[in-house]
């Protein structure tokens, strides 16, 4: 039933505290990437997968696997993935540091967010080089 004294409420009270013109935020950003690279990781999963398996089938197979994974677009894949594990990895450590209860301020947060971003691409340059 329906109460007759209903107070009408904002449907999104969280959206009045952002300015009107939505300005990126690194915290924001550290949140989706971390989303965003978890779900990517399986493609490069998928593709190392089909690669092994080509590799059991036979040579035929194992030679259009081979093409497609040392390819620029192979490449690009594993390159990008590389970049996607590192950062998964320094931002589930972040999470991990909230969930403890730490770095909950803005100054911190913002800091493990930027830890995250440059972490991860140094890390993988430096992969990369060494690879």
């Amino acid at each position: 039933m329906a109460d007759a004294n209903r107070v009408d409420r904002p449907l999104s009270p969280h959206l009045t505290i952002y300015r009107i013109v939505w300005r990126p935020q690194i915290t924001s950003f550290a949140s989706m990437m971390h989303r965003i690279t978890g779900n990517a990781l399986p493609v490069a999963f998928i593709l190392g997968v089909w690669w092994l398996l080509a590799a059991a089938i036979g040579p035929e197979a194992f030679a259009t696997a081979n093409w497609v994974a040392t390819s620029w677009l192979g490449d690009l894949v594993f390159a990008f993935s590389l970049l996607a594990i590192w950062y998964h990895f320094f931002a589930g450590l972040r999470h991990l540091y909230f969930d403890a209860g730490h770095g909950l301020d803005l100054r911190t947060a913002e800091l493990l967010g930027w830890g995250c971003v440059v972490g991860s691409v140094v890390l993988t340059a430096i992969t990369l080089i060494i690879i």
